[in-house]
Formats: C-alpha cells, sequence, structure tokens
C-alpha cells in the first residue's frame, strides 16, 4: 500500500499518492501542503492566546534551565575543557538555535511510528500530496518558538562578550551554521522517522541522535573522549552543526586534527546529509505496507 491511487470524480487515476500531480514540481507542491497545513495549525493554536502564552514561556523555560545548569558549573570552575564561560555559550547558542529551527520544522517526524502502529499513515498515503510534507507538519506546535528564543538569547550573550576578531568569514559562518545545523538535524529527525518504518518503537532512538545531539554540541569537544568526536564528525556529522563552525571563529584547533578550512563544509555536508535521509525515507515508505506491517 506504498503507493495508493486517488481517483477523480471524472473517473480518472491520479498520480499516486505522494508525488506532485498535474504539472507542479513535487517540491512545490509538497512546501504548499507544508505551508498550508502549518497554518491550520497556527489558527488553532493562536484561538487560545492565554494557552499559547503560557505554553511558549514554559518550553522557553524548560530549555533554559540547560544553561542554568552550566552557569552552576562555572559557579565552581574557572573554564570547562579548557573553554570559558562566554565560548561555551557560543557553542550553547548556535547549537539550541539551529536545533530549535529544525524541531519547529521538523519535529512532529518522531510520530511515524505511531502512525505506522495504528495504521493513521494510511489516511496520508490517499492525499495527493507528498507524505513527507503531511508528516512533517502535522500538529506544528508554534510553542517551539521558546526554544529558538532562548537559544538567541544566549548567543547574543556570547557575541556581546566574547572579544574576537571578526573579519567576514566570520561574520558569515554564524547564520550559515544555524541554517547548515537545522538541515543535519533535519536529515537526522527524518532518516530517524525513516528507520521507524522497520522499528515501530524507534522514536527515543532518533530523540537519542536529535535532543541528546544538540545536547552533546553545548559543551566543548575536549571533554568528550576523541572516539566519541570522531563518531559525531565522520559518522553522524553533529560536529558540523556547530563544534567545527564555532571553533573556526573562536581561532581554535579541532580535537581530531582537522584543518580550519572543514569549517566551511557546513552546507555541503548537510546538503548530503539531507540528500542520503530522502533516499531513506523512500526506501522506508516504499517498504510501508499498511498497518501490521
Amino acid at each position: 500500500m506504498a503507493e495508493s491511487v486517488a481517483v477523480r470524480a471524472d473517473g480518472e487515476e491520479r498520480e499516486p499518492a505522494g508525488f506532485a500531480f498535474e504539472d507542479r514540481p513535487r517540491m512545490l507542491e509538497g512546501l504548499r501542503a507544508y505551508g498550508l497545513i502549518m497554518a491550520m495549525w497556527v489558527r488553532s493554536t493562536m484561538a487560545y492566546r492565554a494557552s499559547f502564552a503560557m505554553t511558549l514561556f514554559g518550553d522557553f523555560a524548560v530549555t533554559a534551565f540547560d544553561f542554568v545548569t552550566i552557569l552552576l558549573m562555572f559557579t565552581h570552575v574557572d573554564a570547562l575543557g579548557g573553554y570559558s564561560l562566554p565560548e561555551i555559550a557560543l557553542l550553547y547558542g548556535l547549537s539550541a538555535t539551529a536545533f530549535g529551527v529544525c524541531d519547529l520544522l521538523l519535529g512532529s517526524m518522531d510520530r511515524v511510528g505511531g502512525r505506522v502502529r495504528d495504521g493513521t499513515l494510511d489516511t496520508l498515503l490517499v492525499r495527493p500530496v507528498p507524505v513527507l510534507a503531511q508528516v512533517a507538519a502535522d500538529r506544528f506546535a508554534l510553542r517551539r518558538l521558546g526554544r529558538i528564543t532562548q537559544g538567541l538569547l544566549v548567543l547574543g550573550y556570547a557575541l556581546v562578550t566574547l572579544d574576537i576578531a571578526w573579519t567576514p568569514l566570520k561574520t558569515l559562518m554564524l547564520p550559515m551554521t544555524v541554517i547548515g545545523g537545522a538541515a543535519i538535524f533535519g536529515a537526522i529527525f527524518i532518516a530517524g522517522a525513516a528507520f521507524q518504518f522497520v522499528a515501530q518503537d524507534a522514536s527515543e532512538v532518533q530523540n537519542s541522535f536529535t535532543y541528546g545531539g544538540t545536547t552533546l554540541l553545548q559543551y566543548p569537544p575536549t571533554v568528550f573522549a576523541k572516539d566519541l568526536v570522531r563518531g559525531v564528525t565522520f559518522v553522524v556529522p553533529l560536529a558540523f552543526a556547530s563544534w567545527l563552525p564555532a571553533l573556526y571563529v573562536l581561532g581554535r584547533e579541532y580535537p581530531v586534527d582537522l584543518p580550519r578550512w572543514v569549517a566551511f563544509l557546513s552546507p555541503l555536508v548537510a546538503a548530503g546529509a539531507c540528500g542520503l535521509a530522502g533516499l531513506a525515507w523512500r526506501a522506508g515508505l516504499r517498504s510501508y505496507r499498511s498497518t501490521g506491517s
């Protein structure tokens, strides 16, 4: 049932569900569908403004405790892994902001396993829009802006406090890191969702790489074993979402002896990761045979 067919009123068949119909490109159709579903959830959220304000503040407060933990550490030490508080704030701010953007846009991807188990994924397959766009926009949570706001505030503190010799390349590196980091986290979200077609109770495995990954990147690489640092550089490229670009801005050497120019590979790594994640998603979707498979 991976490619259900929708039938028009005149009796003619449309293209398989999940593909663009008529002559519009599939990606544009997916973006349009995503925007429509997202707007529906935003209107639903804003119908209860007081509730939205409280949940937004709640998300902000919960994520803020992560940085409070770091502040408490620095009441007892002057440096952590050789890094000062403002330097760690830069790592934290870039990671939290990039992940916050991804979590806002794709945070519903961990529900794929539940949809496979209860059969509700079938309803998405018969609609003439890409399934990925429908899953990603489902239950779009505007309250996740709290995480982005908190990350930006910490990033702002770091930029004001640090004494950095700014150059055009270092200035460009900051927005490039946030965009590239969000894309890398997005690729992990999509690949994890694809894995749930096989292992339906794997949402926590996915979360260990997404939510766990951003927590890892909030601390300097010098506090971790080199094998772990190599793993998040060459296997799951989380280091390109924060560590490598941030260390270039700070003028520090990378702990596994990579040249400084690799910090500029973040967009290419993000594009490659998204391409692989897209292939994994297509493979997972094609293997789906309705509930019970």
